[in-house]
């Protein structure tokens, strides 16, 4: 890959000032239970936080205005669509999943299967619950490195989601993810088929750039 177009990967050409980056603390020595963890979310609502495998604790900045409208309307289109399917159920991004590895993780868009969000208790439901979603979605903003993402997605895989997309605005590309799978690119793509994990999902995604 040449310099310059790993350069165009990991900036955006749609911005003239250096936006804030997500703040990344080592608490391994600490030791945060899973209740302290929960009470340190709930004591700082308006930060979205999220702990990796290894124990750091990422702090992730506010969105610009653009960035929110995006998820918003892709928010909007799977909320829709798993409505009207009724097959699974449809997460925004403030919703937190404790995975396997021990990660917890906020995806932009998430959704789950209906039994297996039924197969939880009330309790396990209303906390940050122990599954990971069959479908996950990020979204790149203008603080984010294309590798912070692509291994957050990798992570996603490896604990058992069944398909993920990546969303590269600023490149216009999409990034699909699949279990023990390549990474397929699309560039600039007028649509994205979910199927088979998200049965007759189709996402015009240019409606974002």
């Amino acid at each position: 890959m040449s310099q310059q177009t790993l350069l165009e990967e990991t900036t955006s050409p749609l911005v003239d000032f250096a936006p804030p980056s997500p703040v990344i603390l080592n608490i391994q020595s600490l030791g945060l239970s899973e209740e302290q963890f929960e009470l340190l979310c709930r004591d700082n609502r308006d930060l979205r936080i999220e702990l990796t495998a290894k124990g750091e604790l990422v702090i992730m900045p506010p969105t610009g205005m653009k960035t929110g409208w995006r998820n918003g309307k892709l928010t909007q289109r799977f909320g829709n669509w798993a409505e009207e399917d009724g097959t699974g159920i449809c997460f925004d991004s403030s919703t937190l999943f404790r995975l396997p590895n021990g990660a917890k993780r906020s995806p932009d868009v998430s959704w789950i299967k209906r039994e297996r969000v039924e197969a939880l208790t009330e309790k396990e439901q209303e906390s940050f619950a122990a599954i990971c979603p069959d479908f996950v979605l990020e979204l790149r903003s203008p603080s984010d490195a294309v590798s912070f993402v692509q291994q957050k997605m990798q992570e996603y895989m490896v604990n058992g989601a069944q398909l993920g997309w990546m969303i590269d605005p600023f490149t216009k590309r999409v990034y699909i993810y699949r279990p023990n799978q390549s990474v397929e690119i699309l560039e600039d793509p007028e649509t994205v088929m979910g199927d088979p994990v998200l049965p007759g999902f189709v996402l015009h995604v240019r409606e974002i750039w």
